[in-house]
């Protein structure tokens, strides 16, 4: 993070907290505005995800009790400042900042020599030293570089897979191949979506100047099952029934996923589309358990003999003279 952003930003204004909010409530409110802008709820939306991205941004470094104590400090000495070259000509150096923290008006600046052995005490290191109250100053530490933000984070990576739709639902450790050419085992959460990224904390780039490597950022996209369907956290299947299971009722069996087909009762009288519901058979995940949803499908037989034609229309003649369209036309005409 340079230290330029966190003049610019106002990062509890971000989240819609007060200044001495606790950690407790900086966690609650980023888990609900997460919730709320997270790409996952909302697909296209280029708005929610700058508004993901700027939330997570914040909690990050809110959340970070030396960042944040870093990131004050910083904010109070304007969000007017900047951190340029002060050239010929061009004004908006660091003295520039310093000479109106230490009231030097008149266009006078403040000087900050370097002190050396047996000199002057009290340079520019000394003076950001007790501005931030680090002992190591300002510049090369046991942690590298440090600027008014701290070291810099590493770079992230990106990466993407392909899963079967098993693998996605019960969840697995997978091994990638990273662009290094060492390979890496990924967790593969279950219940894991179409789309969805993983990040793995500090498997990314490592940081220049000694601060926390970036992450490793995998993009999974999940092979479609030629039987289950996902739907949140159920599974739907279509289930085809014969005509005479369909008007007499019939107890039939339904596939599960990675289990033992269950049985289901269809009803006297059941139509095609009608969705029974199997408890606990879908996407199990932290959190939650969902359902398997079996549809019926009354399947039609396409051919007939002429012994099966004649029982049918001995059927027929035998039902009501009603037309099941009715209802419908006169729904479209009003």
């Amino acid at each position: 993070m340079a230290s330029q952003d966190w003049f610019d930003k106002d990062f509890y204004k971000t989240l819609g907290v007060s200044k001495d909010a606790t950690d407790a409530e900086l966690k609650k409110t980023y888990r609900k505005l997460a919730r709320q802008f997270h790409p996952d709820s909302n697909p296209g939306d280029a708005a929610a995800e700058n508004r993901f991205k700027e939330i997570s941004e914040a909690y990050s470094v809110l959340s970070d009790k030396e960042q944040r104590q870093e990131y004050d400090q910083v904010r109070a000495m304007g969000s007017g400042a900047r951190f340029t070259a002060g050239g010929g000509g061009q004004g908006g150096g660091f003295e520039d900042v310093f000479g109106g923290m230490f009231n030097q008006g008149g266009g006078q600046r403040v000087r900050f020599g370097q002190g050396g052995a047996g000199g002057a005490g009290g340079g520019f290191e000394d003076i950001l030293g007790g501005m931030f109250g680090g002992g190591g100053g300002f510049g090369q530490s046991s942690g590298g570089f440090r600027g008014f933000g701290g070291p810099t984070k590493g770079a992230d990576v990106t990466a993407s897979t392909t899963l079967d739709f098993t693998t996605a639902i019960t969840g697995d450790t997978i091994k990638l191949s990273q662009g290094n050419g060492r390979p890496v085992n990924v967790r593969i959460p279950a219940g894991v979506a179409d789309g969805q990224k993983i990040r793995l904390r500090g498997r990314g780039q490592p940081s220049p100047d000694g601060g926390d490597a970036g992450d490793l950022v995998v993009t999974v996209t999940v092979r479609k099952h030629p039987v289950f369907e996902r739907d949140g956290l159920n599974l739907r299947v279509d289930v085809p029934v014969t005509f005479v299971e369909a008007a007499l009722g019939a107890t039939i069996q339904v596939p599960t996923l990675g289990g033992e087909p269950v049985k289901l009762k269809v009803a006297p009288g059941t139509p095609s589309g009608r969705v029974l519901r199997v408890k606990g058979r879908g996407v199990s995940t932290k959190n939650g358990t969902g359902d398997l949803l079996a549809t019926v499908q009354v399947a039609v037989p396409s051919h007939l003999t002429d012994k099966q034609r004649e029982a049918v229309e001995a059927l027929a003649a035998t039902l009501p003279d009603e037309d099941p369209r009715e209802d419908l036309l006169a729904k479209a005409r009003s």
